[in-house]
């Protein structure tokens, strides 16, 4: 698990949930308001190190991936983020926002059948959060969220490799159900701050908010920030999530 010495003067603020928790927004949103309040922030995501990507396409694109050397190589691209870019952004004192952490990692690959303790030791070099959002969707609006917006489902992502079902569709239910119950277990073990991502996401923003905010003095900060809200620059406050025809709206 990640390790608590070495307290560095950044914050590090990260987001999980299983695809359609609706996570990347929020986090972006988080993002555009503590910009416009004048802090320095910097943006990390999963399976982005430019040493570790192209290989990790070439394995998934040839379906040469077995459940341990997908494993370690997302643990490579981690180590390569957080000793190029996110220990030294804390460092500084900027704060971090990543759209998923560790736990990811602990998620997929122990619903692949890595060991969970072999896990925590592999990524023991992670610097601890200072904050770990989870957002908690039903799997059933989850998987309505994707159908409309992701209309190819790949092979891993899907989780085919696992042998859950033939259809891509049917698999990738399966496999996000079982990472779902399998971060039940991480927000429990760490901590994670549960958000009920069926609210409205301008609730789940100024929920976010309230929580982020006591954490931020001594932050960084950038000289005249622009005075405009994120939720504005979005185009959301005053808005509210409403249910129509099976869809998901956001109506006035």
């Amino acid at each position: 698990m990640p390790r608590s010495e070495n307290v560095l003067p950044g914050r590090l603020i990260i987001v999980e949930g299983i695809d359609g928790s609706g996570k990347s927004t929020q986090l972006d949103l988080l993002r555009k308001w503590l910009v416009n309040q004048g802090y320095l922030v910097i943006f990390s995501e999963w399976n982005s190190s430019p040493i570790v990507k192209g290989i990790t396409r070439r394995g998934k694109r040839k379906q040469l991936l077995s459940p341990m050397s997908f494993s370690l190589i997302h643990a490579a691209d981690f180590a390569s983020r957080i000793y190029s870019q996110i220990r030294p952004a804390l460092q500084s004192g900027a704060i971090v926002l990543a759209d998923r952490y560790v736990y990811t990692a602990y998620a997929r690959d122990a619903v692949r059948g890595v060991n969970r303790a072999w896990l925590r030791r592999v990524y023991s070099f992670a610097v601890p959060p200072t904050l770990a959002f989870y957002f908690d969707v039903p799997l059933e609006e989850a998987m309505r969220r994707i159908s409309i917006g992701r209309p190819e489902l790949k092979y891993y992502e899907a989780g085919l490799d696992l042998g859950l079902h033939d259809d891509p569709y049917e698999s990738f239910q399966k496999f996000q159900g079982l990472i779902q119950a399998e971060y039940n277990r991480l927000v429990d073990e760490f901590g994670l701050v549960r958000v009920d991502a069926t609210e409205s996401l301008v609730h789940q923003q100024q929920r976010m908010r309230e929580i982020v905010r006591p954490h931020l003095d001594g932050a960084m900060r950038q000289p005249n920030p622009a005075p405009v809200d994120a939720l504005h620059v979005a185009g959301l406050l005053g808005h509210q999530r409403s249910e129509r025809n099976g869809t998901r709206e956001v109506s006035a």
